[in-house]
């Protein structure tokens, strides 16, 4: 009988529907349910870019190989035809019924054109001409190529024009510019706030485009690009330039999805259909704005903090004293940051007092994804611009942030900072900086390792975890990560880190059948674990026939989860659990019970084939006493969340946990913030409790 495997694509469509089950509680606030709505929206953007695109590239070239959950692509993209329609349809009656009513009845309203008077008119007019047309670019459809001019999700307006003088009809697609907001603000529409969508006001002034000549019909669309294209890196000179190419060829990839407006006339359908080459198979007709991932814009707006949950500010950790040097911190003692719930300002401020330290002569650093306005960038150029030598790996095929990763790597690179562009055949996905220092003893090497981004902006919506060291042994293997991912030599002789794609595949299915030869003898075996997805086939297996052999396995899964949960033969003593809720479950960490002398890891990788095969990533023990209890204790009180948390089933459907009765209500993510504030005031108030007495300078 063939070893269970749950669809990956599947999966991570039920991974959605738990996204979008946060914008269904009528317990959140309203802008939350907007959010988790907006949310829902994006991620299939991405999913139909990336994951669909995939899959028909596979059709296209006539694959028929079966996955392991034995789908073919055909029959995959059939299930995911059937899953996304009922999805959609779960989408728009939530906007439609209910969350646009509740927002109108709370001051803000979206209104159609025949809802405005005669002065709000004129004032749509004027922004027309002065913000929206001159930002505008009709083209003319033309057989064969119209549809080449659109890009992947930009909101197309397609017009039906009639000349009276010549008798003769004709179309014009005018695309939206990203510039513009989806949203535009009405005045004068009593209290509150009103906006009318940016499509619905060019609709309504496009014959202002086109003199002479009537605007008989209009209709809004959107396609879906294909984004999975992979760039040969074998000319390691020419990758910047080859990525553009690569960006460029994703204008102009096959559609993997269409969305029409439901109310859109036929023959208008007919034409978008001729110019975007999209069968009925690729076409999904919206009930409601197209583009739910605009939505966010009205889930940020100001003044309406009372229809969101409050803020949670990242707390100081009470590792770390205010004002403090951050490497006479590190010296004193290892530290693990758990963010967003502590704040990652540590990690900003090291980088910081690193660039303006004349003692500190290297840094080294992998980004993979940094935020927009990057103060890690910003203390990396000061650093090279005081002469500091600065060596940073851009990892240019970080999907959707290629582009900007290109503008990172030259503007370090008119710093003066020495650029590499990833690893031939490899993404690299480790984070890891090193900064070299001269002290008294000598070198010393201070090291941070993570499981995220250094992205200020998402550290503080993701969940993570942070490790601080200048232990000789980390120092040793962080120059040798580098020295390899620089020089091109191989990941051997470490001392404690374990990196991929040499190792942690291998380290991982050993303490997984250690687990599983002590459950056979009768002792204790346990192995807890949090990651992002479960999907590699190996690790499947041995965790399969450790569960079989009487280990207890916990495993929290954020998204997609190929193991088959639930069944008595393969996986009895097994437990899958998910949590969604208002950050994003980022952080991986894993627990092996290794006859009570526990292994406690960080990781940068999830369990993924990608990952484990096919990327540069890293696996960090978490050796210091203090630390490794606490993660420990971290990974245990994940599992113990009663509120956000969902029972993964073993369909690959979930379900929501049920309270136990009597039990009280645990929300882990509300858990580890108390506990952070809890930390960080008695931290406060014992500085406050001690005394320094001043004395006098001889």
């Amino acid at each position: 009988m063939p070893t269970p495997f749950i669809n990956r694509e599947l999966s991570w469509l039920e991974f959605n529907q738990r996204v979008l089950n946060e914008a269904l509680d009528p317990s959140l606030p309203l802008l939350d349910r907007f959010k988790f709505l907006a949310i829902s929206g994006s991620n299939l953007d991405e999913f139909f870019q990336v994951r669909v695109g995939g899959l028909m590239a596979m059709k296209r070239g006539g694959v028929k190989k079966r996955a392991k959950s034995g789908h073919t692509p055909t029959q995959c993209l059939a299930e995911i035809r059937k899953r996304v329609l009922k999805m959609s349809t779960l989408q728009y009656e939530l906007l439609n019924e209910q969350l646009l009513p509740a927002l109108c009845s709370s001051g803000i309203r979206i209104l159609e054109h025949d809802q405005l008077d005669a002065t709000q008119m004129e004032r749509l007019a004027n922004v027309f001409d002065e913000q929206i047309q001159p930002l505008l670019t009709p083209l003319a459809v033309q057989e064969g190529d119209a549809g080449a001019s659109m890009q992947t999700l930009q909101l197309t307006v397609l017009c039906r024009l009639r000349d009276a003088q010549l008798r003769s009809t004709r179309h014009v697609l005018i695309p939206i510019p990203d510039t513009l907001n989806r949203f535009i603000a009405i005045e004068g529409s009593g209290n509150g706030l009103s906006f009318i969508k940016v499509e619905d006001v060019i609709a309504l002034h496009a014959d202002t485009l086109f003199p002479e000549e009537q605007l008989r019909a209009s209709t809004i669309f959107r396609l879906t690009r294909n984004s999975d294209i992979v760039v040969d890196d074998r000319d390691a000179t020419n990758l910047a330039g080859d990525m553009e190419d690569a960006l460029a060829a994703r204008r102009f990839s096959f559609t993997t999805r269409l969305e029409i407006d439901i109310n859109a006339p036929r023959d208008l359908q007919r034409v978008i259909h001729n110019i975007t080459h999209a069968s009925s198979r690729e076409t999904y007709t919206i009930d409601g704005p197209i583009g739910l991932s605009d939505l966010i814009s009205l889930a940020s707006l100001e003044d309406f903090d009372h229809l969101r949950s409050p803020d949670s500010s990242p707390q100081q950790s009470p590792s770390i004293t205010p004002g403090s040097s951050m490497f006479d911190t590190i010296a004193a003692e290892d530290i693990l940051l758990h963010h967003p719930y502590e704040s990652f300002k540590p990690v900003v401020q090291l980088l910081e007092e690193a660039a303006q330290d004349t003692d500190v002569l290297a840094i080294k650093q992998v980004l993979y994804r940094t935020a927009k306005q990057s103060q890690i960038i910003d203390a990396l150029i000061k650093a090279a611009e005081n002469g500091i030598k600065v060596t940073v790996l851009v990892e240019l095929k970080a999907r959707f942030d290629e582009a900007r990763n290109l503008e990172r790597a030259d503007e370090l690179l008119r710093a003066g900072a020495q650029i590499v562009y990833g690893v031939h055949n490899f993404k690299t996905h480790a984070k890891i900086m090193m900064i070299v220092r001269r002290e008294q003893s000598g070198l010393r090497r201070y090291v941070h390792l993570s499981t995220g981004n250094y992205n200020e902006s998402t550290a503080r919506l993701y969940t993570d975890l942070s490790y601080f060291t200048c232990k000789p042994e980390y120092g040793h293997d962080a120059s040798l990560f580098f020295n390899a991912v620089t020089g091109r030599s191989k990941l051997l002789r470490f001392q404690r880190l374990i990196p991929a794609p040499t190792l942690i595949k291998a380290t991982l299915i050993d303490l997984i059948e250690g687990e599983a030869e002590r459950a056979k003898q009768g002792l204790p075996a346990k192995i807890l674990a949090k990651i992002n997805s479960l999907e590699d086939e190996d690790i499947i297996q041995a965790l399969y026939k450790a569960s079989r052999a009487g280990v207890k396995i916990h495993l929290n899964v954020r998204g997609i989860c190929c193991l088959k949960t639930h069944d008595s033969y393969y996986s009895k003593n097994i437990m899958v659990v998910s949590i969604i809720d208002r950050y994003l479950e980022h952080s991986r960490a894993f627990y092996f019970h290794h006859g009570g002398d526990s292994k406690v890891y960080i990781s940068s990788a999830d369990w993924m084939t990608r990952n484990l095969e096919k990327r540069v990533e890293l696996m960090i023990p978490i050796e210091t006493s203090k630390l490794k209890k606490r993660l420990i204790r971290i990974l245990e009180t994940c599992f113990k969340d009663n509120v956000q948390s969902y029972d993964i089933l073993s369909d690959g459907s979930s379900s929501r946990i049920q309270r136990k009765k009597g039990a009280k209500h645990f929300r882990v993510q509300q858990h580890f913030y108390k506990e952070a504030c809890k930390a960080a005031s008695e931290r406060q108030h014992e500085r406050a409790m001690t005394f320094e007495p001043h004395v006098p300078k001889s």
